[in-house]
């Protein structure tokens, strides 16, 4: 017997159980068959368009790395700059210690950039950024 051609033909297909769920799921929120939602797929799968489809998303998701790779750079270039402008600043402005007092100077410059680096490992580390806790000080 040759079935029809306006009468849909039966396929029995062998799914991963995870990814058996996952098409019940969808085809629960879409209010629709198993069978229609599986019948979809593979038509899109084979169609020859496809292959476009698929260029068209993988262009999408590049996109929008590229824009977030861009806007890193200009946070990294802004944060360089300001930290630069900072140094600046501060070294014009702060006056030179006279020779008796260096000694003392350098040992309590040693002593706080000690404390300077366990607070960054700490922060690293999974602390506050200190751009939110700017940001949660304004907003309080």
């Amino acid at each position: 017997m040759v079935p029809r051609a306006d009468k849909k033909q039966r396929l029995s297909a062998y799914l991963d159980p995870e990814l058996k769920r996952q098409l019940a799921d969808f085809a629960e929120r879409r209010g629709q068959s198993c069978s229609l939602v599986a019948e979809a797929a593979i038509a899109s799968f084979l169609s020859p368009d496809a292959d476009e489809r698929k260029e068209a998303g993988l262009a999408k998701r590049l996109d929008r790395i590229d824009r977030n790779m861009q806007r890193l750079e200009r946070d990294i270039s802004i944060a360089n700059e300001a930290f630069a402008l900072f140094i600046r600043f501060w070294l014009n402005s702060t006056a030179s210690l006279p020779p008796a007092a260096q000694a003392a100077a350098r040992a309590t410059g040693g002593e706080r950039y000690d404390k300077f680096l366990e607070a960054l490992g700490r922060r690293l580390a999974g602390g506050p950024r200190l751009h939110q806790e700017i940001f949660d000080e304004v907003e309080s």
